[in-house]
């Protein structure tokens, strides 16, 4: 890694697309973004990993009408990077309507081939 710029932008572009992906349940651009060894915390403490969040998108249990960023902070220090998003989502999970300003606080490390990869994520409602 030698060009930091280079890499927050990188990074940037990467939680885009991850924000993307969720709103559209893109599945195969979220099994690209995702590490393996992902550890999602929810809003309600709950752990999940990879296969947890393909599944819900997978399987039409999660759908969402708004993935609206109303702030994001990036830093990046060599191959890890972290972003902290602000923003209100809306959707409909397990067939009940919701709407929250969150937060989520992700971090991911930089694979030479396959780029940013999320790697661990916590969602807070504010």
């Amino acid at each position: 890694m030698a060009d930091v710029s280079n890499y927050e932008s990188l990074l940037r572009s990467a939680e885009r697309r991850l924000q993307l992906a969720q709103l559209r349940s893109d599945v195969a651009e979220l099994d690209a973004l995702v590490d393996e060894r992902l550890i999602f915390t929810g809003p309600d403490g709950r752990l999940s990993g990879k296969q947890d969040d393909l599944d819900i998108h997978g399987q039409g249990r999660q759908v969402m009408s708004k993935v609206e960023q109303h702030d994001l902070r990036v830093i990046v220090a060599g191959p890890l990077g972290v972003t902290c998003f602000y923003g209100r989502l809306e959707g409909v999970l397990d067939g009940e309507p919701f709407a929250a300003q969150l937060r989520y606080t992700r971090t991911w490390l930089f694979d030479e081939d396959r780029g940013w990869q999320l790697v661990a994520g916590h969602a807070s409602i504010v």
